[in-house]
């Protein structure tokens, strides 16, 4: 019987030609197994009958994708599954996988799968275990963050445990969020701890003042920056918030904020109200989403990355910054302290705390940091390490069942 690993990696959070941003992170991670092992991508869609209505009041909501896409040669599905918004979350897992049944077993008849790769414990984990029981392949679980909201969630909660019960092999992107689910009864024998990583080939610095000239940046200001999605979560309100302090003792600093809309919605006009409303329009610079290709730019160009997060799993995002000679300034929540875990890569400061947030800033700004000190921590970082540890755990598992 053949022993070699064919993964369905299966996730909700994946990029889409109407969503090129979403779950980069996933594709990274799993395109870089998928040059060793054969793999296909599975990401559910959330429809409902009358979801076009919403669209006349909220344009972003639920974009729905082709159902098919090639992507650097791999196949990408996207089928559809039944999900109302805002109500029986409970039922999306069971949606989901009743939704996936008829593409895997074409799947399972034409690519032959015999594991299945999933991302996030619940809906996508929960569905997984499922499908893993109707085709009898071992199922694995990657915690990448939304577990600390989920535990929370009374309907919710039961259905992520069982899912990670269920699995095969579970994998946390952070320790943090191995010891909340350890803490609320998961099984720590089967839980692999395997970070994301960061590609060097893709974030590496620029010369700044280039960078800057072509972002039209003053080669004397200060400039902070924040990648992600614009969504109250990542928290550049509480960085704006902190502007008008840092302004006095900086008063050519400028704040870019990189990103657009996400699955998590869109606070963009909230975020240029708030602007608007403590007179920052000179401090504050909205660059819109840029592919990842692009962002050692705004990246190279500043001189500190901050991120005052409200969540997070491990965020890729703290390396690639690292790997463009950033410090990173962050809040103490999921993995980040695992990320920014030393004085001489930045400063992890007390989620709320808005005075603790802008002196870490305002030390930041003036502190000579060792630059290739913080890129080289990041190249140790790379890609290729986590790669390994995940398709030797592939192999194993495979190499068990067959």
């Amino acid at each position: 019987m053949d022993k070699t690993p064919r993964l369905v990696v299966y996730s909700s959070l994946f990029p889409s030609a109407i969503r090129p941003g979403a779950g980069v992170f996933i594709r990274e991670r799993m395109f870089r197994v998928g040059q060793t092992i054969p793999l296909v991508v599975v990401s559910p869609v959330p429809w409902f009958p009358l979801q076009s209505l919403i669209r006349v009041w909220r344009p972003h909501f639920r974009p729905q994708p082709a159902k098919y896409e090639e992507q650097s040669g791999v196949q990408v599905f996207y089928p559809r599954f039944f999900s109302l918004p805002g109500v029986l979350k409970s039922l999306d897992g069971l949606f989901m996988a009743i939704a996936s049944i008829p593409l895997l077993y074409r799947l399972k008849r034409e690519f032959k799968f015999n594991l299945i790769d999933s991302h996030f414990a619940y809906p996508d984990g929960y569905a997984a275990t499922l499908l893993g029981r109707i085709f009898k392949v071992p199922v694995t679980i990657t915690l990448r963050g939304t577990e600390l909201r989920i535990s929370k969630d009374s309907a919710l909660k039961p259905k992520m445990m069982t899912a990670l019960k269920n699995a095969t092999r579970v994998f946390a992107v952070a320790d943090a969020l191995k010891q909340l689910v350890v803490s609320l009864g998961a099984d720590a024998g089967k839980i692999e701890l395997v970070g994301n990583g960061v590609d060097t080939e893709k974030f590496f610095p620029l010369d700044k003042q280039a960078a800057r000239v072509e972002l039209a940046i003053p080669a004397d200001a200060k400039i902070l920056v924040s990648v992600g999605g614009l969504v109250d979560r990542k928290g550049f309100h509480r960085v704006i918030e902190v502007l008008p302090e840092l302004i006095k003792t900086y008063p050519n600093l400028i704040y870019l904020i990189v990103g657009g809309a996400s699955p998590e919605g869109d606070n963009k006009d909230y975020l240029q109200g708030l602007v608007s409303q403590l007179k920052l329009q000179d401090h504050v610079r909205f660059l819109g989403a840029l592919p990842s290709e692009q962002l050692n730019k705004p990246l190279s160009a500043a001189d500190v990355f901050v991120l005052a997060t409200a969540n997070e799993g491990w965020a890729n995002v703290f390396l690639e910054a690292m790997a463009c000679g950033l410090p990173v300034i962050t809040t103490d929540v999921g993995g980040n302290r695992e990320v920014v875990n030393d004085a001489d890569l930045g400063t992890v400061v007390p989620f709320g705390d808005a005075q603790a947030l802008t002196t870490a800033l305002m030390d930041a700004l003036h502190k000579n940091w060792q630059t290739n000190s913080i890129i080289s921590y990041a190249k140790n970082n790379a890609w290729q390490t986590r790669v390994d540890k995940l398709v030797n755990e592939f192999n194993q598992l495979v190499s068990k069942t067959a």
